[in-house]
């Protein structure tokens, strides 16, 4: 096979070619849309899986609502139809005309009264539907999760990264007091960090962001930042703080214990498909991808090395107990004798689609007692005793995932660059040089102008960061604490 291109030569297209030679997906005949392969999925799959049973652990119930929204629901919150407004994919009529010549116009007599905005979000008629469901505090809290697709009309469009559709989960929580519904957002941004830092193996950053990338009818925006292999931060994942914009726009009120009337306090957060995207730009390789075990859809590969029936019949019984004493245990294996293919061409397969551990077995391993192992993520191979195989490989696996959290880590930590002057800004944003670390006045102007200047947002204002009163890089003028800026995906 052809090799990879470096990422020190072209970045974004080693990470495109890293998603069609891994047969992670392809790009659809639908503008802005992607074919999901089966490979790419079943990584999706197993995220999807983790996180869901978290999420049903702490109380949260899985619902499913319309793609299609009506217009007049979704233009009810101001700031949120204004935030939206460019993205939205909108249905007017609902027959068309099919003439003799074949081209097909639309029948203005099917026209909709109320036109359907397709889902970029469900805030809107989730809290329509919340009307009819709340009437008392004994109605609250509601604590609701939804898998689904979102339609956002991207013009630029990157695998997984940012397309016009795009599969997540997004809950929405409607809580009796404000604290409650505040604990419920910092909840579930601790929940995401477990799940990335602990499953992923991708290291991240709280935060908050500001009021101008804040989500479109939100009171306040918790987010999560991570840094790429080329210094550009991605956004992860966020979870807002509704404040009662939607239940004061719906007119969502719930009778206190004291009988009194009083609008509901609201969350809504969400992780999506772009999640893949950031797992290959932080753990692969010019070789390829690279998987944590713990989401890699098949952990190990064992490749038999045989001429003869004889000899596979021999490779065979060592396979099959080993396979089955490991699967019983949770790790997912696949065995491929396939004859059509060499061995070096399937090495480089399964190298390239990033499986955390290889082993190779034939008929002089036998003689030896030994086969041979190799690391998806250094690449190291050793010949390990058969005798002790079985006990050694889930020691093996979780090795390679504490190491692939702690390369990226040291990554992360080294990225992250203090700055006292926009000119050293300047200098080190131009570089994609990752976070950094810098004083802002807290004004929306300013946060414009060094966006216009210099490509680079506040990616966020990092939680518990305990304040550090200094002087703004831009304007010089008082500053409270540092902020994180970068450029970004």
């Amino acid at each position: 096979m052809k090799k990879l291109t470096k990422r020190n030569e072209n970045y974004s297209k080693w990470y495109n070619e890293i998603i069609l030679r891994a047969n992670i997906a392809e790009k659809s005949d639908v503008r802005g849309c992607m074919i999901i392969k089966p490979y790419g999925f079943s990584i999706w799959e197993k995220i999807k899986s983790i996180l869901d049973n978290i999420l049903k652990y702490t109380g949260h119930e899985n619902v499913y609502f319309p793609l299609l929204i009506p217009k007049s629901y979704f233009s009810k919150e101001y700031n949120h139809i204004k935030g939206f407004a460019k993205e939205c994919a909108i249905i007017s009529h609902y027959r068309l005309k099919n003439y003799k010549n074949k081209n097909i116009i639309v029948d203005k007599s099917s026209k909709l009264e109320d036109e359907l905005i397709v889902r970029p979000t469900s805030e809107t008629i989730i809290w329509n539907s919340y009307k009819r469901w709340i009437n008392s505090y004994r109605d609250l809290p509601i604590l609701f999760n939804q898998w689904a697709n979102i339609i956002r009309w991207e013009r630029r469009t990157r695998f997984f990264l940012r397309t016009s559709e795009f599969l997540w989960q997004e809950g929405h929580t409607a809580h009796s007091t404000k604290k409650e519904a505040i604990n419920q957002a910092k909840k579930i941004l601790n929940i995401y960090t477990n799940v990335l830092e602990n499953f992923i193996a991708i290291p991240v950053i709280q935060g908050i962001k500001t009021y101008s990338e804040k989500f479109a009818g939100a009171e306040k925006t918790y987010c999560i930042e991570s840094i790429m292999q080329d210094g550009k931060s991605l956004q992860i994942a966020t979870s807002h703080f509704l404040g009662q914009n939607f239940s004061k726009a719906f007119d969502v009120r719930y009778s206190t214990e004291k009988g009194n009337k009083e609008y509901v306090w609201a969350t809504s957060w969400g992780i999506s498909t772009r999640l893949i995207g950031a797992i290959i730009m932080t753990h692969s390789d010019d070789n390829g991808l690279i998987l944590p075990p713990k989401i890699a859809p098949i952990q190990i590969v064992i490749i038999p090395v045989y001429k003869t029936q004889e000899q596979l019949n021999l490779i065979e019984k060592l396979v099959f107990p080993l396979k089955k004493f490991l699967e019983k245990r949770g790790i997912n294996i696949k065995y491929d004798k396939r004859i059509y293919y060499t061995p070096g061409w399937k090495f480089n397969e399964y190298e390239i689609k990033g499986i955390p551990l290889r082993i190779t077995i034939g008929k002089k391993d036998i003689d030896r007692g030994t086969v041979e192992v190799v690391r998806r993520d250094t690449l190291e191979k050793k010949y390990i005793s058969i005798n002790k195989l079985k006990f050694l490989i889930p020691k093996i696996l979780s090795q390679i995932q504490d190491n692939i959290f702690k390369v990226a880590l040291k990554r992360k930590n080294n990225f992250l660059i203090e700055v006292d002057s926009y000119e050293e800004f300047i200098e080190k944003i131009k570089k994609n040089s990752g976070f950094l670390f810098a004083h802002w006045d807290g004004s929306s102007e300013t946060e414009k102008k060094i966006k216009v200047e210099t490509n680079a947002t506040i990616r966020c204002i990092p939680i518990n960061l305990k304040k550090n009163i200094g002087k703004c890089i831009f304007s010089k003028n008082l500053s409270k604490q540092r902020v994180l800026f970068a450029k970004s995906y």
